[in-house]
Parts: structure tokens; sequence; C-alpha cells
């Protein structure tokens, strides 16, 4: 039986040469991606900041609804098709998306290590639901094969490209542009295994069909789904969640019932992201819930 680690842990990451946290406070978050800085809303950025004055070349600000919305105001010139950027041996393309987000999560950077730590040297096979631009699934081909889902055909598109600049191209990946709880269903039909899951679910979200997705509602089906895709030698699952409110420990409470039948561990808490500075203040994202089995 997994075991349930109660006390939460905290996954931190910090900056490297193409990213930093600069600071935050009063709700924002100025952020350096490569050559250029940005300001974003940051909601548990609860503090004052520490600089008096924050120089950026641009700003996201929101709409006025909680569910998104909003424009970028720029002060000063960037690549508006975007720049590279790089996370160890993966290259990438960062630019100011519509969604606030610049094409990738810097605060997963951890969990792009750890998912490589938890998987044999290579011939594993990973599947990575909801993988966006693809620097989750770049990471995780080091390893061996992984199937690529996302139901945005753009996402996709774009997380192809960001092989091509890694010289990536030819890693054993599937690009699949489908509904992610779909594509699950179908892999448990047809028996097949992973050595590991990684998902990153939205609040609210639609397939290339129109299906819908709410995750308080669908989630607990995707998981049964993900657990019969995983067997007593698979290596981890990584469940990553973003502005909802809901606790760390619902999350692994719903793992510890699915995986009660197999060895490891669950462990629930938190991404942070430190700031550069003497401060180290740590800025937490979002929260997550993974089991591991190192067998």
């Amino acid at each position: 039986m997994a075991d349930l680690a109660r006390d939460p842990v905290i996954m931190v990451g910090g900056g490297w040469g193409d990213y930093a946290l600069i600071d935050s406070g009063h709700g924002r978050k100025l952020e350096r991606y490569g050559d250029y800085r940005f300001i974003r809303p940051e909601a548990q950025a609860l503090w004052s900041p520490r600089l008096d004055q924050w120089d950026a070349h641009g700003e996201f600000v929101p709409g006025s609804d909680e569910d998104g919305g909003g424009r970028w105001l720029f002060e000063k010139p960037i690549p508006r098709e975007g720049w590279p950027l790089a996370w160890r041996d993966v290259r990438f393309t960062a630019q100011c998306t519509p969604f606030r987000h610049l094409g990738f999560f810097p605060d997963m950077a951890p969990v792009w290590d750890w998912m490589r730590d938890q998987l044999p040297a290579e011939g594993a096979q990973s599947l990575n639901l909801f993988g966006y631009t693809g620097v989750g699934t770049l990471a995780l081909s080091e390893r061996g094969a992984v199937s690529h889902v996302d139901a945005s055909k753009k996402s996709v598109g774009q997380a192809r490209e960001n092989a091509a600049l890694s010289r990536m191209a030819d890693r054993p990946v599937r690009w699949l542009i489908d509904d992610a709880a779909k594509f699950a269903a179908r892999e448990v039909r047809r028996g097949r295994r992973y050595d590991g899951i990684i998902l990153d679910p939205p609040k609210f979200g639609r397939g290339p069909t129109g299906e819908t997705w709410r995750l308080e509602e669908n989630l607990p089906g995707l998981m049964a789904d993900c657990r019969r895709l995983l067997d007593a030698d698979s290596k981890f699952l990584f469940l990553t969640v973003y502005a909802v409110r809901m606790s760390s420990l619902a999350l692994a409470g719903l793992l510890a019932e699915l995986f009660a039948d197999l060895p490891g561990k669950i462990e629930h808490g938190d991404l942070a992201v430190r700031e550069d500075g003497e401060s180290g203040r740590l800025l937490p994202t979002a929260i997550f819930a993974r089991w591991s089995n190192p067998g």
C-alpha cells in the first residue's frame, strides 16, 4: 500500500540563466525572461515589494473578472514573435500570450528534474497530459518515449517547434492533439501502461471538439484512468493544480484512495519560486500531489 505523507512538501525552484523572479508584492510579480522583464498579476503576493521601483518592458493588466482576460501594456520594444530561452538541455520560445503566460511555467523546473530522477536512464514510457508547449515533454524524452497530449493545436505546434529548436525532433515523442480525458480512457481500453505520468489540468477548458472540462467534476475520473495506466513497476505520477480553492491534501487524499494497491509513497504540497536577493522569499504558485515508487 502506498504510504501517505501527512506533512506537506515545498518544491522550490530558483532562477537560472534565462529566468529569475526579481521581486513580488501588492498582488504582482516582476520576472526576468532572458533579456526582458515583465510584471504580471500574482494574487498570492500579499506582502510589500522589496524594491522601490520596477523597471519592466511590459505589464499584463488583468480584466475585471476573476476568470481571466486582460491585456499586455508595453513600455519598451520586445520581439512580438517570441525569443529563445533554455532550461538545461531544452530550448524553447518565450512569448507574451493573451493568457498572461509567456509560453512555459518556470515554477515547474524542480518538477522536471524530479521526474527525470524517478526514471531509469533509458527505455521509459511517459505520458504528459495537458502538455502545453512541451518543455516537460522534452525533459522526459531524455529517458525514453513520451506521449504528449494537448487539446490546443497551437500549443502542440509550438511544442514541436521547441523540439526542433532543442535539436530533439528525432526523440521518440508522439505529438497528439486530443482531449486528455478521452485519450486516457482510450489508452486504458488499449491496455497501455506507462512508467510515469504528469498532468497539469486547468480549472476549466474545452477539448478540440468542444468537450467541456471542469476540474472538480472531471478530475476524479481522469485520475482513476491514470491509475489504470500504471502498475507496480511504474515510477511516478505528478499532478499540479493552479488557481483553485482547494488544498493539496485533497489531491493527496484522492491519490491515496486510487493508489492503495500499489507500493511507494504519496506526497503533497506547494510549488514555489525563490526570489532573487538576500531574503530568498518564496512565492507559492500551485499545489501538487505526487506518487513515487523507487522500487
